[in-house]
């Protein structure tokens, strides 16, 4: 079924969706970057330009950092996603204007922070902001279903992703940072994973399918970054985002909150996708044993 097609289910939890706006402006507390960033600590990178022996933080925590800044770097393929694949009405431009202007100043902050404090190279760095926002992101989402539960499943990986980096910095200032853009993330992830559950409601048969070709296939919007499978590792092994953590923390509590193994009332075709889905679990413990057996060990995160 074509996408526009299904705009139906997203015409019938329009309540639902300004309801979840209407939360998450009074839930959400605003916060400015620039009373995170230790800015004392800045030097003209002309008059003193950057060597790796400057960094105050290790290795790992500094590939994190600059994977998950060039992932929010692209917030413009995502905001034009959800123009593209939404309806043009005013609660969906409202969420999107919203949501978009909150995701802005994470990667204002996350620079800031990498830059004053020395934490990278700059050189680099902007290479690779040019080079991953010329790619973009496009992932030909074909339902309704399908985009909200990746972005479900996307901001509470992102919101993991972002607390554990700060935590393995070993420096307040960055936990302190990480940690409100963590609870940025936590919050869009409620809304995602509202609409998604106002959806279940009213088409549980249909919204199933989306659910599993996400989740079956899922992968963080970052794949057109320069190096990210090298970076992935590590940060795999740092602990901070690998697949224990993903089955942990992102894929089991979903299924589980959603209650995917309880639903009924399904037609035989979204039955048989209930079973794949409630095998997903296992097949992601089976992946990360053979990661764990090529790469080794990975760190446990606190």
């Amino acid at each position: 079924m074509a996408f526009n097609e299904e705009y139906e289910l997203l015409e019938a939890v329009e309540a639902d969706v300004e309801q979840l706006v209407a939360d998450h402006e009074e839930r959400r507390r605003h916060w400015y970057f620039h009373d995170l960033i230790p800015w004392e600590r800045g030097r003209s990178f002309k008059d003193e330009p950057w060597e790796e022996s400057q960094c105050t933080i290790n290795e790992r925590a500094r590939t994190s950092l600059v994977l998950n800044l060039l992932t929010e770097d692209n917030l413009p393929s995502y905001h034009l996603i959800l123009e593209k694949y939404l309806p043009e009405k005013s609660v969906w431009k409202r969420w999107n204007g919203l949501w978009t202007a909150e995701e802005g100043q994470h990667a204002i902050a996350i620079r800031s922070y990498l830059l004053t404090s020395r934490n990278c190279d700059p050189v680099e760095l902007e290479d690779d902001r040019m080079a991953t926002m010329k790619v973009g992101w496009e992932p030909g989402f074909e339902s309704p279903a399908e985009l909200f539960a990746y972005t479900s499943a996307q901001e509470l990986a992102t919101r993991v992703s972002h607390r554990n980096a700060g935590r393995i910095t070993d420096d307040e200032s960055a936990f302190e940072l990480m940690r409100n853009i963590s609870a940025d993330e936590n919050h869009h992830f409620v809304f995602y994973r509202g609409v998604l559950t106002a959806m279940l409601k009213e088409s549980p048969s249909t919204v199933l399918e989306g659910i599993y070709a996400t989740f079956s296939n899922f992968q963080m919007p970052g794949v057109g970054i320069p190096g990210f499978l090298r970076r992935s590792v590590e940060i795999a092994k740092a602990g901070v985002y690998n697949l224990r953590v993903h089955h942990d923390r992102v894929l089991v509590p979903l299924i589980d909150y959603w209650k995917i193994g309880d639903l009924t009332g399904l037609t035989t075709a979204a039955a048989e996708i209930q079973d794949k889905i409630m095998q997903l679990p296992g097949k992601v413990i089976a992946q990360a044993e053979r990661f764990e057996k090529r790469f080794g060990p990975m760190a446990v995160p606190t």
